[in-house]
C-alpha cells in the first residue's frame, strides 16, 4: 500500500507539473512575458516540491491586473495535495413485522484536494457502496435489490478558479442554501438520495450538482449564481424498498412505471441567485430558484375504471425565499422560508387530471439553538407549511406545522448521545432518533442507535411506520 501510494503520487506530481508547463507556456503566449521554472535537485524534501513562478505568479498577469506591475518581493508558492475519505460500515434491522435485516453497507469515499496555483484548487472524489444484504437476503424483490446492491457514485469533483473578489467554481459540487435541523427547507438545490428518508448523514443524503458557480464578496455582501444545465435528482428507490416515498390513504393494490426523468436536458436547466448580506448582526439572505423539481410527483397515468398505475415524473418549479441567522448571546436563533409556485400533489377525488392538483406552497421554520454547560446542544424548531388555494381532496391539512427537538452532549470520556424528535401538530405522527457514538481510538467511531416511526400511511413520517430499525455503524476516517 506505501508503494502504491508513492507512485500515484509520483504520477500526479508528474502530472500536475506537466499542465504546469503546459499553462506557463500558454501564459507565455498571451502575455509575452517569460515563466521560469525552479525545482531544486539538491534540496531539502520542503523544498523539492516548491516551484517558483517569475513574472506570472497569479492570474494578475493574464488579466492585465495592476496588481501584478507592483514592485512586491518574488513570492513562492508550495504545491499542494493531499487524500483524505472514510470507510463505514452499517447494518440496520427492521424491527416491525415481518422483522428483517435491512441493510449490510460498507461505504468507501476517497478524495483528493490539491492547488494548482495560489487562485486555482481542484478536488476530485467518488464513493463506492456495497451492500451484501442484497446478496444474502431475498426479502426484497429484484428490482429493488438491483438497485441498491452495488453503487459508484461521482461525489465533488470540481476547479475552483479565484480572480480578485469572484470566486469560480465549475463541475460536481455540493450548494448548500439552508440548514435547519432534521428536514430541509431553504436547502432548494441540493438533490438527495432518499433511499433511507433523511436518516443518513448530510454528507451521504445530499447528491452534488454539476454546475457553474459564481460567488462575488465584498466586505459584509456575498452573491451567489448558479447554473446547473443538467440537473441531479432525488434517488427514490424502487417499489417495495423500505422508504419508498409513495403509499395511498387507503390499502389498495397498485402498480409503478419506471421512474420519467427525460426532463434533465440543458433546454430545462436550473439556476438561481442568492444574495447575503450581515447588517448589524443580522445574516439576512434572499434567493430565487428556477428547476426541474428533484422531488418526483407521482402521476396516475390509469383511467378511473383501470387498476392504479402511477409514475413517478418530474415538472418545472419556481422557488423564492430567504434565511435569518442571528447570534442573540445564549442562543443563535435560524429562520428559512420558501414559497414554491408550480408543485403539484396527489388528490383523493378519482376525476381529477393525472389524479394530481396544483398547490402552491409557503414553508417557513424558527430555530433556536442552544449551547447548555458541559457543553451540551439543545436545538428547538418551529415549522410549518401553508397550502395556498387549498383543495381539500389532497392527502394533507391546509396548515401543516410540527417541530422538533434535538438534544446532543458529551456522556462520560468518548461516548457522546444524541436524541432527535420530530413531532406533527396536526395529528399523532412522529419519528424519534436516539442514537450513541463511541469514539475508541484516532479516527475511529462505533454508532448504534434507532429510528421510530409513527403515524398514518399518507403523513411525511407516518407512511414508514412498518420501516423501524436499529442500526449499528463502524467508521474509520483517514
Amino acid at each position: 500500500m506505501p508503494l502504491l501510494f508513492l507512485t500515484c503520487r509520483k504520477v500526479m506530481i508528474l502530472f500536475l507539473l506537466s499542465l504546469m508547463t503546459w499553462y506557463s507556456a500558454g501564459i507565455c503566449a498571451a502575455t509575452g512575458k517569460a515563466v521560469s521554472l525552479s525545482i531544486p535537485t539538491a534540496a531539502s524534501p520542503a523544498q523539492l516540491d516548491t516551484i517558483q513562478i517569475a513574472q506570472v505568479s497569479t492570474l494578475d498577469d493574464l488579466f492585465e491586473n495592476d496588481a501584478a506591475d507592483t514592485n512586491e518581493p518574488q513570492q513562492s508558492f508550495r504545491q499542494t495535495s493531499s487524500w483524505r475519505g472514510f470507510s463505514q460500515l452499517e447494518f440496520a434491522d427492521i424491527v416491525a413485522s415481518p422483522r428483517h435485516a435491512s441493510k449490510l453497507r460498507l461505504r468507501t469515499e476517497l478524495s483528493n484536494l490539491g492547488h494548482l496555483s495560489p487562485n486555482i484548487n481542484w478536488k476530485l472524489s467518488a464513493r463506492l457502496d456495497y451492500d451484501a444484504i442484497y446478496d444474502i437476503s431475498n426479502f426484497y424483490s429484484r428490482q429493488v435489490r438491483r438497485d441498491q446492491r452495488l453503487e459508484l457514485f461521482l461525489r465533488e469533483n470540481y476547479l475552483d478558479v479565484s480572480i480578485a473578489d469572484f470566486d469560480v467554481r465549475i463541475g460536481r459540487q455540493h450548494i448548500v442554501w439552508g440548514e435547519m435541523v432534521g428536514l430541509f427547507f431553504a436547502d432548494v438545490v441540493s438533490a438527495k438520495d432518499m433511499r433511507e428518508f433523511v436518516l443518513p448523514d448530510f454528507d451521504i443524503l445530499r447528491i452534488p450538482q454539476w454546475a457553474v458557480r459564481t460567488e462575488y464578496t465584498k466586505n459584509d455582501f456575498h452573491a451567489d449564481f448558479v447554473w446547473i444545465p443538467f440537473a441531479s435528482l432525488d434517488e427514490i428507490g424502487r417499489p417495495g424498498a423500505d422508504f419508498y416515498p409513495f403509499k395511498l390513504p387507503v390499502a389498495a393494490p397498485v402498480s409503478f412505471l419506471k421512474e420519467d426523468r427525460s426532463g434533465r436536458n440543458i433546454s430545462r436547466s436550473n439556476y438561481g441567485i442568492r444574495l447575503s448580506q450581515l447588517m448589524h448582526g443580522w445574516d439576512v439572505s434572499a434567493f430565487y430558484y428556477h428547476s426541474l423539481d428533484a422531488t418526483p410527483t407521482f402521476y396516475r397515468v390509469n383511467q378511473p375504471w383501470e387498476p392504479l398505475l402511477f409514475q413517478a415524473r418530474h415538472g418545472e418549479i419556481d422557488q423564492a425565499g430567504g434565511t435569518v441567522t442571528k447570534d442573540l448571546g445564549p442562543a443563535v436563533l435560524k429562520g428559512e422560508f420558501v414559497y414554491t409556485y408550480g408543485r403539484r400533489f396527489n388528490v383523493t377525488r378519482p376525476t381529477a387530471l393525472d389524479g394530481l392538483v396544483r398547490q402552491d406552497t409557503l414553508d417557513y421554520a424558527l430555530g433556536l439553538d442552544f449551547t447548555l454547560p458541559r457543553d451540551i446542544r439543545l436545538n428547538l424548531q418551529f415549522f410549518q407549511r401553508v397550502y395556498l388555494d387549498y383543495d381539500r381532496a389532497i392527502f394533507q391539512d391546509k396548515w401543516e406545522s410540527g417541530g422538533s427537538i434535538l438534544l446532543q452532549g458529551d456522556l462520560w470520556r468518548d461516548f457522546q448521545g444524541q436524541m432527535l424528535m420530530i413531532h406533527s401538530l396536526n395529528r399523532d405522527e412522529w419519528m424519534l432518533r436516539p442514537r450513541l457514538t463511541w469514539s475508541f481510538a484516532k479516527n475511529w467511531k462505533m454508532a448504534v442507535g434507532a429510528d421510530i416511526f409513527n403515524g398514518p400511511p399518507t403523513g411525511l413520517l407516518g407512511r414508514f411506520d412498518n420501516s423501524d430499525r436499529v442500526y449499528t455503524e463502524l467508521r474509520f476516517s483517514f
